[in-house]
């Protein structure tokens, strides 16, 4: 018997990067944490998951900063920890919004199409709690695990 699937997918940042765990059809769990604490928690397996899915930079042929290399480096080294699947922003975009052009604005309101409301404290919905670059790694779950169920 096949064990459920959860993904952990993560939106690396320069200091912090945003993770959810996903099965489908709801968030485990999720958090915004210092690229170090992630990375420990990430060595320490404290995050429970049968997969995972990082998003990755991409060169589009325009100069880049010290950002896009910072968060490389991040990439790689949470890459040490786990086994992760790398997934580029631009497919993210196409799976969810048909577009290449959409933007963090169209990817959040697709989600909230597809999966329902945020809520409110008294009245949680089931994207409770999703917000800043979390709506950023709930589209790389989603897109990773539609992609292998498909």
């Amino acid at each position: 018997m096949n064990s459920p699937r959860i993904v952990l997918a993560i939106d690396p940042g320069t200091e912090k990067s945003a993770w959810v765990l996903w099965d489908g059809s709801r968030v485990l769990g999720a958090g915004i944490d210092d690229n170090e604490k992630l990375r420990f928690m990430l060595h320490a397996r404290s995050i429970p998951h049968t997969s995972a899915a990082v998003e990755m930079v991409a060169c589009y042929g325009m100069p880049v900063g010290r950002e896009v290399f910072q968060t490389c480096v991040w990439i790689g080294r949470f890459s040490e920890h786990i086994d992760a699947e790398m997934v580029f922003r631009r497919d993210v975009k196409l799976h969810l919004c048909n577009s290449a052009k959409a933007k963090d604005a169209n990817i959040r309101q697709a989600l909230l199409d597809r999966l329902g409301h945020v809520g409110t404290k008294n009245n949680p919905g089931p994207l409770y709690g999703v917000k800043s670059h979390l709506w950023a790694a709930l589209a790389v779950a989603v897109y990773w695990f539609d992609a292998r169920s498909a």
